[in-house]
């Protein structure tokens, strides 16, 4: 079970009061009226799937209720880092520390 840090409320809780929301970082085409088909399907389903670090965004359900962004390594299924939504990701710096912290 992963032990999540909630940004929000300060509290590491079991993964069971979270709920995944996707990757985060993803930005809305600024006129989606101007998307044909494909690229409207490529916005909705298309995803990285990296091997190592990922950007997610999460939601503390049954806590604080609100959304946050983490990242995490889908080698090790690891949390490395929480960030409050609207924050901008963390350097890659501060992340590779977290990776090395957590080994």
């Amino acid at each position: 079970m992963l032990l999540i840090p909630c940004p929000c409320c300060g509290e590491a809780r079991p993964e069971i009061e979270f709920r995944y929301g996707g990757e985060a970082h993803v930005a809305r085409p600024r006129d989606p009226t101007s998307l044909n088909d494909e690229e409207w399907a490529d916005f909705l389903y298309m995803r990285s799937n990296p091997k190592g670090i990922h950007y997610e965004r999460w939601r503390h359900v049954h806590g604080c209720g609100r959304f946050f962004n983490a990242v995490r390594d889908t080698v090790s299924d690891r949390i490395l880092l929480t960030y409050k939504a609207g924050e901008a990701r963390p350097d890659p710096a501060a992340v590779a520390a977290a990776r090395e912290e957590r080994r």
